[in-house]
């Protein structure tokens, strides 16, 4: 038989090495020690044997011809896989608790974050072979995870250790989801209005591009770390001049700025690239008119850059989810404040807690302005 597509044969073959060599599960007699790993072949017996059926038809992909049934059917096949990988996950935890008081933890091995990664990619493969737009393909995308998302609400999950730590620290979680959002949103303001006006400087300026580029492109390669740190000292001292306007070496303002600081890239080339993609008789006509620059600027050149420009908006919001989660090294909480206490306890679990909402987040962000970007009928670039 003839292989149709090298990825999908390429993700298969990764699938089956995973599924047979690494870990579904490891239990151990408490969270702090290593478990024992549990792999998929031993728990597929009797009738646990009819959740290989959404398997089947990913085991063909690589054959199968280039349709949009075949991609649907591909999709709908990984979708309901990861799916039951997770229920059978559920289940085992919970007949290996062995009651509600036991230190026990059952956590989720190498092999299922394996599978779960090979088979959304394999679905992505096929969801972007259907095409349309990425507004609709975005949410696509995320009805993908719709079967996860009913098993997480249906409480199935809950003897799994990653839903027992949430379960422990759901307080903290909520109180750093928040922050999160906070980190996040107070950055979009300034980073978007400030790379904005960046770029239409460089636009109207053109000699000075190369100076203000490459001063960004400095900002944007200097290591977060090291831009949360360089700026404790400086803040310090303002907020012992400024008692009253909160700015302090730790906490949100270091965090604010430095997220600012990179987000004024993305922004600024957006911007850039957006007004350079019209027309030059536009402009002329504009200026014909007898439009100032403000007037040009409002009824000319934003409408017709800003799905550029909300491209450039949605990586700056998606590289500020990324990197909020390393500010609460310098007090600013968020998730990233969960991962290191999960880190600093050697506690693995904790440390999932508090990466997996950032990713969730992400996606979430991305589908969010991509379908903003389709309600403009252009898609991003």
């Amino acid at each position: 038989m003839t292989v149709r597509n090298p990825v999908p044969l390429l993700l298969v073959g990764l699938m089956l090495l995973a599924a047979c060599t690494l870990p579904l599960l490891s239990h151990a007699p408490n969270r702090l020690l290593s478990g024992h790993g549990i792999l998929l072949a031993t728990l597929l017996h009797g009738p646990r044997l009819l959740l290989l059926l959404p398997a089947l038809p990913l085991l063909a992909a690589p054959w199968l011809p280039p349709r949009r049934g075949c991609s649907v059917l591909l999709a709908s096949a990984a979708s309901l896989w990861l799916a039951a990988l997770t229920a059978l996950a559920g289940v085992e935890a919970a007949r290996l608790a062995g009651g509600a008081d036991t230190l026990a933890r059952t956590s989720l091995g190498g092999g299922y974050w394996a599978l779960f990664i090979l088979g959304a990619l394999l679905a992505n493969d096929a969801l972007r072979r259907l095409g349309g737009a990425g507004g609709r393909l975005a949410l696509v995308q995320l009805a993908f995870y719709l079967p996860l998302l009913a098993l997480l609400l249906s409480g199935r999950l809950e003897a799994l250790s990653l839903l027992k730590e949430y379960a422990n620290h759901r307080d903290s979680f909520d109180e750093a989801l928040g922050r999160h959002l906070q980190l996040v949103g107070l950055t979009l303001l300034p980073a978007g209005v400030g790379g904005a006006a960046l770029g239409l400087w460089a636009f109207r300026r053109p000699r000075a591009r190369g100076v203000l580029f490459a001063a960004l492109n400095i900002i944007q390669t200097v290591p977060s770390l090291a831009l949360f740190g360089l700026l404790i000292a400086p803040l310090a001292a303002l907020g012992r001049l400024l008692p009253g306007s909160g700015l302090a070496g730790i906490g949100l303002p270091p965090a604010l700025l430095a997220l600012t600081l990179y987000g004024l890239l993305p922004m600024a080339r957006s911007t850039l690239a957006g007004l350079q993609q019209i027309p030059d008789g536009v402009l002329e006509a504009a200026r014909g008119m007898g439009l100032s620059a403000g007037q040009r600027w409002r009824r000319v050149e934003l409408p017709l850059a800003l799905p550029v420009l909300i491209s450039g908006l949605r990586v700056t919001a998606i590289q500020a989810v990324g990197l909020a989660q390393l500010a609460a090294l310098i007090g600013a909480g968020g998730f990233g404040a969960i991962m290191f206490q999960g880190l600093s306890g050697s506690a693995l679990d904790l440390v999932l807690l508090g990466v997996i909402p950032v990713v969730v987040l992400a996606v979430a962000v991305d589908a969010l302005f991509k379908l903003l970007l389709s309600l403009l009928e252009v898609g991003p670039r």
